[in-house]
């Protein structure tokens, strides 16, 4: 039987909905939105960064993210300053890390809940599988080609 892929598709949509919008919902108890809180974290991970790289470790366009850095810097979780030429570097704030650590905290408790039905060996082969989906430079299968998905 062959797999009805747009059903799997959706399937794979369906999952990240939910994640989305169960995290969003638990996030607001901290104080910040989903998307405010992945860029904390992408800030985290990576300070100094430019807001061109904060931007694709998020999923956002440059002008998406500078929107949102501005915000943030607004509220007091992120300080900018200037970095070489017209570079902008981004650093989290005590308030920042503060949402930041809490949001891990309702993270964690939202994910745990999210793959529940899933057993450790049937968690560790979805990650299995969605890594070699998203890896940038993935074989196609049967083709030779490499995709190079942005």
């Amino acid at each position: 039987m062959t797999t009805d892929l747009e059903a799997l598709g959706q399937a794979v949509k369906r999952a990240q909905y939910r994640n989305h919008r169960t995290m969003d919902a638990e996030l607001r108890d901290v104080g910040v939105t989903l998307v405010q809180w992945d860029a904390l974290r992408a800030i985290d991970r990576a300070p100094g960064a430019s807001g061109h790289d904060l931007a694709v470790a998020t999923f956002q366009s440059d002008q998406s993210f500078g929107t949102l850095a501005t915000r943030l810097v607004e509220r007091g979780l992120v300080e900018r300053s200037a970095g070489r030429g017209r570079r902008m570097e981004h650093t989290l704030t005590e308030a920042g890390r503060t949402a930041l650590a809490d949001g891990h905290d309702v993270a964690a408790r939202v994910l745990r809940d999210l793959f529940d039905p899933l057993d450790e060996p049937q968690r560790a082969r979805l990650s299995a599988l969605l890594t070699i989906l998203t890896e940038e430079d993935a074989p196609r299968r049967g083709t030779g080609e490499v995709s190079r998905r942005p």
